[in-house]
């Protein structure tokens, strides 16, 4: 049995004649006459008494329409659900730590502008975890600097980032117009854990160029590092869009480079079977025009 099967069986017992429910409907006669024979074949009850020209309803029939208007009322109401959930709804949204902490609500608040009914769930991790959790389907879609390495994912940049060398305002190197990359050599640095994509970018840039370098300290989040940097612990690199108040205020010094980069990408991130809504790819437009 259809959906269809139970509209007509509502309409001809509404409208008490098949002629007037195939009026209601604009379909012929034969077709709700047809919709009706195959109701009754199926559960083997009569629905109507015929008598005359009139149709009477009977005990199965009413049963019968009962369960016919809940169904009804059921996919009506799911069809709204899914369509609310298609202009709007939830959004679970993953971000990696330094997109989490310097422009991902800055693009929320863009994005809330245009989309004000829709409700956001941030999360703040690590490349590595927000990778995970789009396996578990524990968000839709994920922000993140670092490299994915899963071909399950679907990757699509959306912002070019850089990472710079930074020492205390006290430390040698502030006072020189450049270092070059060798001069890194067994250099004390600052880190962030294992699983971070700034981790990451700079341990693979560091290997392909020979430098060896040995570890301060590691820390999980980009304002502890530029903390124990200011306070002249050791070097780091970190994000440019990071340290912008702590340059404007002295605190931080840039070390320019002259033979290595710490180039990457930010990158929309979700499952290959993902369904994209209408709301996950009006979010994306907003990272996109940030």
């Amino acid at each position: 049995m259809t959906l269809r099967h139970f509209r007509i069986f509502m309409m001809v017992c509404d409208e008490g004649s098949m002629t007037a429910a195939a009026e209601k409907l604009y379909i012929s006669q034969p077709s709700v006459s047809q919709a009706i024979s195959e109701l009754e074949h199926f559960y083997e009850v009569k629905l109507f008494e015929r008598l005359g020209k009139r149709l009477y309803i009977t005990q199965g029939g009413e049963k019968l329409l009962n369960y016919a208007r809940h169904i009804i009322n059921l996919f009506n109401e799911a069809e709204k659900e899914m369509h609310e959930i298609k202009e709007g709804g939830l959004l679970r949204i993953g971000a990696s730590i330094t997109i989490g902490t310097y422009i991902l609500f800055d693009i929320i608040k863009k994005f809330m502008k245009l989309k004000p009914d829709i409700t956001i769930e941030p999360i703040v991790d690590n490349t590595t975890v927000i990778e995970n959790m789009l396996f578990k389907d524990e968000i839709d879609f994920g922000l993140v600097e670092g490299e994915v390495h899963s071909t399950d994912l679907i990757v699509v940049p959306f912002m070019e980032d850089e990472l710079v060398l930074i020492c205390s305002p006290q430390h040698p190197w502030a006072k020189r117009d450049s270092i070059k990359g060798k001069e890194l050599e067994d250099a004390g640095f600052i880190l962030r854990e294992e699983g971070s994509g700034t981790r990451e970018l700079f341990e693979s840039v560091m290997a392909s160029l020979g430098i060896k370098w040995h570890r301060t300290a590691v820390m999980n989040n980009a304002e502890s590092i530029k903390n124990a940097v200011a306070a002249d612990i050791g070097i780091s690199v970190i994000s440019k869009i990071a340290i912008k108040k702590e340059l404007e205020q002295g605190e931080l010094a840039i070390v320019e480079l002259e033979d290595l980069k710490f180039k990457r990408r930010f990158s929309f991130v979700h499952h290959k079977n993902k369904y994209l809504t209408e709301a996950m790819k009006d979010f994306f437009k907003s990272c996109s025009d940030i």
